[in-house]
């Protein structure tokens, strides 16, 4: 099917829910404009955008920008060269990935397809109120909160992770860079809430539910229902549950204040005992 027959008007009759999967669909398949998906559909552009966000909790230009992402991610990880992948993602040039509006890698698509070759990040392990946590930084900031009891098992998902980075194992007690970034996490899991530079490396969308836990008091809890709420997802709560799965940053962004509408906890990257445990430490 050609461009021009993809974006032929709906029949009549179609569905509202047809409707924006046929939008969906277009958008997995090409690049239309808003006007020209609208058009396609059978709906105004202001009506297919709040429509659209609500069903899926992007609006059109995010969900393009993230199936893009998502294209460049898997081609870099398979080996393909940059050029060629980012021109088969979609992509014009390298500045376009970084582009506003667009998701970003955290690094650029080279290091990213090279598992973080050129990549400067110092790591230490450091003992806290919640048991052993993982801090590892890059100079933009903490990139990686890992919590366990077995240090081994903690820096093998930090290599897995970063595998080609230059990985620097410090003692944080004498690294003048390390170290307060490591007692801002120590004082974070101890309960303190600290100010933490970040380096996030996630979609637009994953960037915007991690601000919004942020935001979260300590003792206080959120459903993934009004995260998506807040950040103007009214349906989205599927997506927002995949960014708290996400998230690399343990407790500093707090995706353990985030639990099921009807209370229950839900999941927890680093499991449910210590989800449990977090919130009853941060309620007493």
């Amino acid at each position: 099917m050609n461009a021009k027959s993809a974006l032929r008007p709906a029949p009549a009759g179609t569905s509202s829910a047809d409707k924006l999967e046929r939008a969906r669909a277009l958008l997995d398949a090409g690049e239309p404009s808003l006007h020209e998906l609208a058009a396609a559909v059978g709906l105004s552009a202001s009506h297919l955008q709040r429509r659209f966000s609500a069903r899926y909790g992007l609006s059109p230009a995010e969900y393009l920008a993230q199936r893009k992402l998502g294209s460049l991610r898997s081609a870099l990880r398979d080996g393909q060269e940059v050029s060629a992948a980012l021109y088969d993602a979609g992509y014009g040039s390298p500045s376009r990935v970084y582009e506003a509006g667009a998701a970003k890698l955290g690094m650029t698509p080279a290091r990213y397809r090279a598992g973080g070759a050129g990549e400067q990040i110092r790591w230490s392990l450091a003992p806290t109120a919640i048991g052993i946590a993982l801090v590892a930084t890059t100079v933009r900031g903490i990139c990686m909160v890992e919590l366990g009891d077995d240090p081994a098992a903690l820096e093998t998902k930090l290599r897995r992770e970063f595998p080609q980075a230059q990985l620097e194992r410090v003692d944080a007690g004498r690294d003048e860079f390390l170290a307060p970034r490591l007692r801002a996490v120590a004082d974070t899991l101890g309960g303190r809430r600290e100010e933490v530079p970040l380096d996030l490396i996630g979609t637009a969308f994953q960037k915007k539910v991690w601000d919004a836990l942020m935001k979260i008091p300590p003792g206080q809890t959120r459903s993934y229902a009004a995260i998506a709420e807040q950040i103007g997802a009214p349906r989205g709560a599927r997506a927002v549950a995949q960014a708290c799965a996400n998230n690399r940053v343990a407790v500093v962004v707090p995706c353990h204040r985030v639990v099921r509408g009807d209370g229950s906890l839900g999941g927890y990257r680093w499991g449910l005992p210590l989800k449990e445990r977090l919130l009853e430490r941060e309620r007493a």
